[in-house]
């Protein structure tokens, strides 16, 4: 195409990295490891935020904001905690820059804090500090709360949206008085997530529990939804974690029961980011450019105007204007390209690449002849339509489109996902067919270990919708209860 987009089948991860630049979602930064989140892409994270707050605020949870900064101290508290972070935080040791003399700015070695602050790579001891406060008495509880935010996690390799040093993401932090509670608000929160990713980002979830080794620091229990990328790898669209109580006895919170008992509240955090705009990318897109779900497309309709005279133009403009009225009335986003410094072709090709679901093109014989050209990004099919009834049409194309999408990405992953019995046909699959793929394992962290190191596939999940099925482990030949979901992942 004329932007000159790598084809998938010849370098994915090139296709990419061109795509989010060129489709004008982000790009690398100043900053080595940051990203700038161009306003088309944050235009995607924005519906993605408020379709994500009103599931938050209809399953009861309130927003709230806690500081960017963690004293250092505060991560010791919780050993297993600090151990899965440690490595990626960044840290603050100082307040004040001065002149040098020589015309530099340097650090002034005399404004060294106290106590060093960790940059938040995630929330939990800060929160768990300040809840503390907050809990006295079961009255208290539940405590229901969301933040939105940023979170800096040292990355040395980084890619747009998958991963970065900087990312921006919802996490959210409950308490409760029972582990009943805490365990239900777990899974609430992982199906809020399967919810939202199946139904607006069109893409089919496995729901599941990670093993020990790939569970989140300091949980008891991590739920998980994964969602398979168009090159056969995996990627985890969204994490809910079941933290016991232990965050509240490391900070310390406690609270009276009903029966005048003090025990430590039980906890959960859960949290997706803006990964899923990478996820978004990876599983529709085409080599022509992005192919967005109507439901979470900045723009859905495009209108493009073909005329040679100023005349022409008038009549266009007036037909635009009156779709343009019932677009909004319908709720329906649009954009009337009229710019006269750009050719339709080029137009086409522009709204193509940034995956608008709908293109009306209309020149002065449809305008005769009471027609538009109606073209879907999906499928790339064009058909000429009746202007009578167009809105309406467009309304119910546009629920055609996102089913469409998700069907398409549910017999991918479908023809993608294997069982395998073998060890031997199990590296074999990864490496000719690569998906997901469903094989026993015999429950140990140290065969979970040896299978990575050797074929860099991890257990994704255990998931909640596999049967017992009593086999061999492909690994170990020690008896398995069930077969577990496999996949060389992002």
């Amino acid at each position: 195409m004329s932007k000159g987009i790598t084809s998938r089948n010849s370098d994915y991860s090139q296709w990419y990295n061109e795509l989010v630049t060129k489709a004008d979602l982000a790009e690398h930064s100043a900053v080595r490891g940051c990203m700038v989140i161009k306003p088309y892409g944050y235009a995607i994270w924005e519906k993605m935020q408020a379709t994500l707050d009103k599931m938050f605020k209809d399953t009861g949870h309130s927003n709230a904001y806690f500081p960017l900064f963690i004293p250092k101290s505060f991560f010791s508290k919780e050993a297993s905690h600090v151990e899965g972070f440690a490595t990626e935080c960044a840290v603050v040791t100082h307040y004040r820059l001065k002149n040098d003399g020589n015309g530099n700015i340097v650090v002034d070695e005399e404004a060294k804090l106290e106590e060093e602050l960790i940059v938040r790579p995630t929330s939990e001891t800060i929160i768990w500090n300040t809840y503390k406060g907050w809990v006295q008495s079961y009255r208290d509880l539940p405590i229901l709360v969301n933040q939105w935010a940023n979170v800096v996690r040292w990355e040395m390799r980084t890619r747009l949206f998958l991963r970065t040093a900087e990312f921006l993401w919802q996490e959210g932090h409950t308490a409760h008085a029972t582990q009943q509670e805490a365990v239900e608000e777990s899974e609430r929160m992982m199906n809020v997530y399967a919810d939202f990713v199946e139904n607006w980002l069109a893409l089919p979830v496995v729901k599941g529990v990670k093993t020990e080794n790939e569970r989140f620091a300091g949980a008891v229990n991590t739920y998980c939804i994964e969602a398979l990328m168009q090159d056969g790898k995996a990627l985890q669209a969204g994490t809910s974690h079941f933290l016991g109580q232990n965050f509240a006895k490391a900070f310390d919170v406690k609270f009276t029961s009903k029966e005048g008992k003090l025990d430590y509240v039980w906890a959960t955090s859960w949290g997706v980011s803006t990964r899923l705009i990478g996820a978004l990318i990876m599983a529709h897109s085409d080599d022509a450019g992005l192919v967005l779900p109507p439901k979470l497309a900045p723009i859905q309709v495009v209108i493009v105007p073909i005329y040679k005279t100023d005349e022409e133009k008038a009549k266009i403009d007036i037909l635009a204007d009156t779709l343009i009225a019932e677009l909004k009335q319908k709720g329906i986003s649009y954009k009337y390209d009229d710019r006269d410094t750009q050719r339709p072709g080029f137009k086409f090709a522009e709204w193509e690449l940034k995956g608008v679901p709908v293109r009306i093109a209309v020149g002065s014989r449809d305008m005769e002849q009471g027609t538009v050209e109606l073209a879907r990004r999906d499928t790339q099919n064009k058909e000429t339509v009746s202007q009578v009834g167009l809105v309406d049409r467009i309304a119910a194309l546009l629920e055609e489109m996102q089913q469409s999408i998700y069907n398409k990405a549910l017999a991918f992953r479908t023809e993608n996902t294997v069982e395998v019995n073998s060890y031997d046909e199990f590296k074999r699959i990864l490496d000719e067919k690569p998906g997901f793929v469903l094989a026993h394992w015999d429950g140990t962290s140290e065969t979970e270990k040896r299978v990575k190191d050797e074929t860099k596939a991890t257990i994704r999940c255990i998931p909640l919708d596999s049967k017992e099925e009593p086999g061999i482990c492909i690994f170990t030949g020690k008896p398995s209860k069930q077969r577990v979901l496999f996949a060389r992942a992002y």
